[in-house]
């Protein structure tokens, strides 16, 4: 490659930085999951052990603390229905109502977060055989202008042109296929999480439903 074409180097440039982003991307994104889904397990833990409510809610207020995924949901939820229960001339329905509006708006942000980053990746995956198809394409042009200078073709003449565009390709293929695998499995696995903090919060819903009606 040291001795290819200007524009072909320059186009495996480009994707050995589209790689590298990649991989920044996949090792960050496998962090997160991975966290999110311990921090969802040990909450629903704590959370179905018969801890009090109001005790959970302070935990997860506390400030030395930055809630995320399910804790962030109930927080948010529980916050909401403790202010409105405050308020007089409020009824149990509108107390439930406040609680589910707020735990879907924590919930939309959750989703998103867990998705940033993501469409980078697929733009990665999808983009990178095509750009190496560029190269391989201006190799096989510095090819053909070789040839329109010799006066005899040789595989010693269409060798470095044939090679270069290759690898081209081969490149685009090493770039496209981790990051096409990893947007897919991460995929699944927001949807996965994305099920599991709606789950909760409907059941958390059925929840506070019954202390209205304990209430009233």
């Amino acid at each position: 490659m040291l001795h290819a074409s200007l524009p072909v180097q320059l186009i495996v440039l480009l994707l050995l930085l589209g790689s590298v982003l990649s991989w920044v991307i996949i090792f960050r994104k496998n962090r997160v999951y991975s966290k999110a889904t311990d921090e969802a397990d040990e909450f629903e833990s704590r959370f179905w052990s018969g801890v009090d409510l109001t005790q959970l809610y302070r935990s997860a207020t506390d400030r030395n603390r930055v809630v995320s995924g399910l804790e962030a949901i109930f927080e948010a939820g529980f916050r909401e229905f403790a202010r409105l229960r405050q308020k007089k001339g409020l009824d149990g329905r509108t107390q439930l109502e406040g609680a589910q509006r707020a735990m879907r708006a924590t919930f939309a942000r959750e989703v998103d977060r867990l998705e940033h980053n993501l469409e980078l990746l697929a733009n990665i995956g999808s983009t990178a055989p095509y750009v190496g198809l560029v190269g391989t394409v201006f190799g096989i042009m510095v090819t053909m202008h070789g040839l329109s200078t010799e006066q005899s073709a040789s595989i010693a003449a269409v060798a470095p042109g044939i090679s270069e565009a290759l690898f081209a390709t081969a490149i685009g293929l090493f770039v496209a296929i981790p990051a096409v695998w990893a947007y897919n499995r991460f995929a699944t696995r927001v949807e996965r999480l994305s099920v599991r903090y709606e789950s909760f919060a409907e059941e958390f819903s059925s929840i506070l439903q019954r202390q209205t009606h304990i209430e009233e």
